[in-house]
């Protein structure tokens, strides 16, 4: 039978099994004849495809919690970075002195998407968390570490946050960011935030601050009378700051978060 359209555009002559294969081409059709509105749901299936068509978008990702190497897998063009620095300590107490800890500062975070169309590999860095700072006498040692830089190689890097406030410490320097399309500041640790007395002795106790947040994580709580600076920094994080109560049974304060570096994974 022969295949007919007529002058409203009406084909006849075509069997329920439609056209045998290769009878409509690229070239059989004019420029945007088929659009979405005339196709019906599941007209068109993944198994009639070429290959690659419609199979975009994220596909996989990579998390680096400690140094290591990016390897681009197969079929990759586009990779979204999320790289975060390592919190800073939270800073101990220097009872004598009357002064608790403040919480560590947090790191920065930088965002960048690249083409990797034409790269293999990339070097990956991972800030290491910053060291909680110890009960101390009077001043030297109640600081706490500073949280390591996190990179991915040349592309973008994110510094680690200081230690909280302290007898050593008056000035502590929260994380920054460079090189990502986004560049973001950690989250700045509390100095003491409250102060209180024990009914009927008069005495005075002081508790630590809160460390900074970071983009990925909330921050180490602080000591108190009942326990130990909170070890639970998110990653990036600051930790939380000790507890001062005037004698050697005040608190030190809790580790910063380590850095982290995502990698986000796009065909």
């Amino acid at each position: 039978m022969a295949i007919v359209i007529n002058g409203s555009g009406t084909v006849t002559g075509i069997s329920v099994g439609g056209l045998p294969d290769g009878i409509v081409d690229a070239g059989t059709l004019a420029t945007n004849s088929v659009d979405s509105a005339e196709l019906i749901d599941g007209a068109i299936d993944a198994a009639h495809l070429a290959s690659g068509v419609g199979d975009t978008g994220l596909t996989s990702q990579q998390v680096f919690t400690s140094s290591g190497t990016w390897t681009k897998p197969t079929g990759i063009n586009k990779i979204k970075v999320y790289v975060t620095g390592g919190g800073g300590g939270g800073a101990g107490a220097s009872y004598y002195r009357n002064i608790t800890g403040g919480g560590g500062q947090a790191g920065g975070t930088a965002i960048k998407l690249i083409d990797v169309s034409s790269v293999s590999s990339v070097t990956v860095t991972v800030g290491a968390a910053g060291t909680a700072g110890a009960v101390v006498q009077y001043d030297s040692g109640a600081a706490g570490g500073t949280g390591g830089t996190s990179s991915f190689g040349s592309y973008c890097s994110a510094t680690g946050g200081t230690t909280g406030t302290c007898y050593e410490s008056q000035l502590p320097t929260v994380g920054t960011a460079s090189g990502g399309d986004i560049n973001i500041t950690g989250g700045a640790g509390n100095r003491a935030y409250w102060m209180y007395s024990v009914p009927h002795t008069g005495s005075q106790y002081r508790s630590g601050g809160d460390g900074g947040s970071s983009f990925f994580g909330g921050s180490g709580g602080p000591a108190s009378p009942s326990g130990s600076a909170n070890n639970n920094a998110g990653y990036g994080a600051g930790g939380g700051g000790g507890w001062n109560d005037g004698s050697a049974s005040s608190k030190a304060g809790s580790a910063g978060g380590g850095g982290i570096v995502v990698v986000e994974e796009y065909k």
